[in-house]
């Protein structure tokens, strides 16, 4: 059934209950029902952003389409059709998500004014915002942008949802992705940026509480900011804030001294790295010079965790000791991370043979492979007393 859906949300986007008579209501093959109101609150996933969550009468609604002006409830159980149903709107996530398309409103507004930029990409999930400028902004850029933005929610400026008449909307100055000619919904934070939206916003920039540019990267000629508002703002200081100060109470250090104590800590750590390799070269050149070849004229060595470039060199060295093929073989959760070097026999073949036999997988050169092994310890050595 196809049907115009009262958006009441256009009307009071802080309206979190509601009644509506249940319009169609059909199975659908991936599981629950499409449920088609004659009005709602629920705003459906548009525009970038991801669809409101609730109920209606004690239904969970896991998703909000629009098509053709006629939006879809997506719920877990039927609902009779012809009857009149009471809907709620998860008012948190609604709120969170309104604090943060506001926020981003008021940015994309004054990165347009103060640089030129146009937002050509958004997205608004459940916890995250991110948003694409055209253009690129420097770190002192991208702080002032922050400041700025603030300094709108601190004014507590008016945030407007019209649709404006067609003579209206001619001579009016807009930002907008699309060519829109008629029934364009139109959001204005006023003083600042006047941009056409189909979703619901704050009714004052001072609702949004905060506004925080928390990572920016260059993007596609552009920038991408993750920017998060209000209460997710809040929740990820409350993140960051704990982190510190658990970082500061192990330490015995003020929180302004974290940087400084976990660069030292990470110095000594590439110190003590550098040592332990080396310490580990020098042990590998011992046991190669203690080691005995197989019948075979092998040299396998089967060893613990060990750097990725030890285990290369000791398999290197070992393979000047040897007329045969030098393996060394570190033993993993699943069975054996593993380097073979020969300077006198063809080990790609080889490589292969290992990974059918041995349950593995690697690749190389006919004088370097290497790459993993399902084996036992056992299984390995008959393998290459069998060659």
């Amino acid at each position: 059934m196809s049907s115009v859906t009262e958006k009441l949300y256009d009307k009071d986007s802080e309206l979190f209950c509601f009644e509506a008579v249940v319009l169609s209501c059909e199975a659908r093959e991936k599981g629950g029902y499409a449920v088609v109101l004659d009005r709602t609150a629920f705003f459906p996933e548009s525009g970038g952003q991801y669809a409101d969550r609730g109920t209606l009468d004690g239904v969970t609604v896991t998703d909000v389409r629009i098509k053709d002006e006629c939006i879809t409830h997506l719920v877990e159980q039927p609902l009779a059709v012809g009857a009149t149903v009471r809907g709620e709107i998860d008012a948190e996530l609604r709120l969170a998500k309104m604090q943060c398309h506001t926020g981003e409103h008021i940015i994309s507004g004054l990165a347009h004014k103060r640089y030129g930029y146009e937002n050509v990409g958004f997205h608004l999930g459940n916890g995250e915002m991110t948003m694409d400028l055209d253009g690129e902004l420097s770190p002192e850029q991208i702080v002032a942008l922050e400041r700025e933005a603030n300094e709108v929610v601190w004014k507590n400026a008016v945030v407007r949802a019209e649709y404006p008449d067609a003579e209206t909307l001619r001579t009016l100055e807009y930002r907008s992705k699309l060519d829109l000619t008629s029934g364009v919904r139109i959001v204005t934070v006023e003083g600042v940026d006047a941009c056409a939206c189909c979703a619901p916003h704050v009714k004052s920039t001072g609702e949004i509480g905060v506004i925080k540019i928390v990572d920016a990267i260059r993007y596609k000629g552009g920038m991408r900011l993750w920017v998060l508002c209000g209460r997710w703002a809040l929740e990820d200081y409350k993140s960051k804030h704990d982190n510190i100060l658990t970082i500061t109470r192990r330490h015995s250090v003020k929180p302004w001294q974290v940087v400084e104590v976990t660069d030292k800590q990470n110095d000594e750590l590439l110190s003590a790295r550098a040592a332990l390799s080396a310490a580990r070269r020098e042990l590998a050149e011992v046991k190669i010079s203690a080691a005995t070849p197989d019948g075979q004229g092998n040299l396998l060595f089967f060893e613990g965790e060990m750097d990725a470039n030890v285990q290369r060199g000791m398999a290197d060295g070992g393979a000047n000791a040897c007329r045969g093929i030098c393996g060394v073989f570190c033993e993993t959760e699943n069975g054996y991370r593993y380097v073979c070097v020969s300077r006198s026999l063809p080990l790609r073949a080889l490589g292969k043979q290992m990974g059918e036999d041995l349950g593995g997988r690697g690749g190389g050169t006919d004088a370097i492979i290497q790459g993993t092994l399902g084996a036992t310890r056992e299984q390995i050595e008959a393998f290459f007393a069998a060659l």
